[in-house]
């Protein structure tokens, strides 16, 4: 039987209202040691952001990170995966959507984020992605 994405995601998620700013965002980052954060209005799960996007979108941009909301930065065009789906549906969806991140939502509300890291994991801990994933970060 296949694992379920419930079984491999991560589930110590890092969450931020829409309004916060990106120097919030990139403290929270920090703070939590990842590199993606979902952004929330209320409970509702409204958008994902990773710290290229801040990056990219809005740092590269010249945008002042004080002052600019997380919602300008964040992918707001969601696609979403159960906690009980098997991985396969993860693999089929990231690969559909060209995602490295799936928000993994309940009732709504989300629980996690599964990423191909995690999914390399599973499938083949031998693989130099499981190995990179696997490995603690650089500081």
């Amino acid at each position: 039987m296949s694992a379920t994405v419930g079984q491999v995601m991560a589930k110590n998620v890092a969450t931020c209202d829409a309004s916060a700013t990106l120097m919030e965002v990139a403290g929270i980052m920090l703070d939590r040691d990842v590199g993606d954060v979902l952004v929330t209005e209320g409970e509702e799960l409204v958008g994902i952001v990773t710290d290229r996007d801040i990056v990219v979108r809005c740092i590269a941009e010249g945008a002042d990170p004080r002052a600019t909301t997380i919602s300008t930065a964040c992918s707001e065009d969601l696609v979403t995966v159960s906690p009980d789906a098997p991985i396969e549906e993860a693999e089929r969806v990231m690969s559909d959507r060209a995602v490295r991140r799936l928000p993994v939502v309940e009732g709504g509300r989300p629980i996690g984020v599964v990423s191909l890291g995690d999914l390399a994991i599973e499938r083949d801990p031998q693989s130099p992605l499981a190995d990179i994933a696997a490995a603690p970060p650089n500081d």
